[in-house]
């Protein structure tokens, strides 16, 4: 599931999370679309977790596979 999947999951607007978290629409919308990635403070990624009705483990999933895959592919460790 990714962060939209939550979202809509948790019956929420973009914009009610924009404002609840105190950041753009835009910013909601890019993470969603794997343009760039969130850059939260610790409190909104609390705030997030309980909006979204997941746990740490599922928003960090879900980051993931919002991503696109050549930034997957840059995070995997080098061996």
């Amino acid at each position: 599931m990714d962060l939209r999947a939550l979202r809509e999951r948790a019956g929420l607007k973009i914009i009610d999370v924009a404002h609840i978290l105190e950041c753009a629409e835009s910013s909601i919308r890019n993470w969603e679309k794997g343009r760039t990635l969130p850059k939260m403070e610790v409190w909104q990624v609390f705030r997030m977790r309980d909006l979204y009705r997941c746990t740490e483990a599922e928003l960090v999933l879900a980051v993931r596979k919002s991503m696109p895959m050549e930034t997957k592919e840059q995070e995997k460790p080098t061996e």
